[in-house]
């Protein structure tokens, strides 16, 4: 005859075959769901391992793995000689001693004590309540398939080298990451680095403050262009840097204009996008380049080139960067990879000299000693096989069609109302309108259409009144959808 707790056990317990959920995990949840219910009251002894195999016909070492389960979540105690009891659900509040009387029912909302705080900090990202969204060009989350990701995982977690590198620092110059990223970055970027020249981080904006907490000190002179990322602007500001604007057009950067206004020795660094000016989508000609280069040897300060799209070129043979013709040392080359991959595994890096290099890693193993040991070495099993290249092959074909398709749009929808060009790469362009009008206005109007224009995206000056839209992310149809409710939310404002 069957004891109660197993009677119970075998009328509260199904088990879905089915069900992507472990077996173990399926029983354990019945049975807590039984201790809730109070069909078990606190002590009892529940079957042992043997019976409970036998009662639900599972392996014993799935019956083992239930109580383990369990006991780990605190429902049950395991008497090692005596059985497995059932324990008190109810978590009850700790004790706090002699402190009793400073008890308060709520949580302070503000420090007893001042502390430093950042204006220039404050998140400009809104959050999204809409069914569209424009963004300032993310890729598809849509178009990566979980089966071949779980696969990625599941052979880097068998790594036995995994396990050897937890909890050691991962600055080993010869690591299989560093060494495959610096073989992809000199085939496909044409630059003649070592594995010594390379730091890989978890993101560009990563790259950039470590960079600048070497670089900058208060009140340096930092230049970036008229329009620039506010993403940027923000860790320069944080470094307390003087930040100065130069003019930008149809070329880029405007580098006379450095020559023109500065003296040697007055400037630290220039941060230039070349591939593709943030957020006009210009690209830097060869000819300013060269006179950026030479005025940087000339002058005595740093160019930080950030190539954060260079993966994604759709129309021609992209501009190698200027750090692959750098023999002076004195480019800082930032950028990203696994773009084309799921965005968990976008990867920052930063290429320069060594000295470099050496410093910007002990700033990194303050904030991230360990890393992510599953992603480097899924990202670099991935170069290696092959597998990075074949992706990005693959997406660029796809977002250039999206590419030609937002072009087509906003040219056929808003037609002589707006002036464009076609960017050659990446995942946004940048349209300005020929008669200005409100964007905040316009922002707020489009909400209604169930689309959201994020405001960071609106650039709006005495001379400028342009958006930088995301096109990435949409599929064709989303595109066309979308860009037809800005122009409703563009004509209800009656400009």
């Amino acid at each position: 005859m069957n004891s109660p707790a197993e009677d119970i056990l075998q009328n509260i317990i199904s088990i879905d075959k089915n069900n992507t959920t472990a077996v173990y995990v399926q029983i354990a949840q019945h049975i807590i769901n039984a201790v809730q219910r109070g069909y078990f009251s606190v002590g009892t002894l529940l079957p042992g391992t043997r019976s409970l195999s036998n009662l639900l016909k599972i392996h014993r070492n799935t019956a083992v793995a239930v109580y383990d389960e369990l006991a780990s979540q605190g429902w049950v105690e395991i008497v090692p000689n005596k059985g497995t009891f059932v324990l008190n659900p109810i978590r009850q509040k700790p004790i706090v001693g002699n402190f009793n009387e400073l008890k308060n029912e709520e949580y302070p909302t503000k420090t007893g004590f001042n502390f430093y705080e950042s204006v220039h900090l404050a998140s400009p990202y809104e959050k999204v309540e809409t069914t569209y969204t424009f963004n300032d060009g993310q890729t598809d989350i849509r178009l990566h398939t979980d089966k071949q990701y779980n696969r990625w995982y599941n052979a880097a977690l068998k790594r036995t080298s995994i396990i050897k590198k937890w909890n050691t620092f991962l600055f080993d110059q010869s690591s299989f990451l560093n060494t495959q990223l610096c073989n992809y970055l000199n085939a496909t970027r044409n630059l003649h680095i070592a594995p010594k020249n390379l730091l890989t981080t978890r993101s560009t904006e990563m790259n950039l403050y470590l960079v600048a907490q070497l670089l900058l000190k208060p009140n340096d002179v930092v230049l970036v262009g008229t329009l620039s990322n506010f993403a940027v602007n923000m860790i320069f500001h944080q470094a307390k840097a003087n930040i100065k604007t130069i003019p930008v057009d149809e070329n880029g950067l405007d580098v006379s204009f450095i020559k023109k206004n500065f003296t040697k020795n007055s400037v630290r660094c220039v941060y230039c996008t070349p591939q593709r000016h943030y957020p006009t989508t210009s690209s830097l000609s060869a000819q300013r380049r060269l006179q950026l280069v030479q005025l940087a040897k000339e002058y005595g300060f740093a160019i930080i080139e950030d190539d954060f799209d260079f993966d994604f070129q759709f129309d021609a043979t992209p501009m190698p960067p200027m750090a692959s013709a750098d023999t002076n040392g004195l480019i800082i080359y930032l950028g990203k990879v696994g773009q084309a991959l799921f965005p968990a595994f976008e990867t920052g890096f930063i290429v320069a000299p060594v000295n470099l290099i050496t410093e910007v890693k002990n700033y990194y193993r303050m904030i991230d000693p360990q890393g992510d040991l599953i992603k480097e070495q899924i990202l670099a099993e991935v170069i290696h096989e092959g597998e990075m290249h074949r992706q990005v092959k693959k997406k660029i074909l796809l977002y250039k069609a999206r590419r030609d398709a937002m072009c087509s749009a906003l040219k056929n929808t808003f037609g002589d109302l707006i002036s464009f060009n076609k960017p050659n790469g990446g995942l946004a362009l940048f349209i300005q309108f020929n008669k200005p009008i409100s964007l905040v206005k316009l922002s707020e109007q489009i909400s209604k259409y169930n689309v959201t224009l994020p405001k960071h995206l609106l650039y709006q000056t005495k001379n400028m009144c342009g958006i930088r839209l995301g096109f990435g992310h949409l599929n064709i149809d989303e595109i066309n959808h979308t860009i037809e409710m800005l122009k409703k939310a563009y004509d209800d404002l009656d400009p």
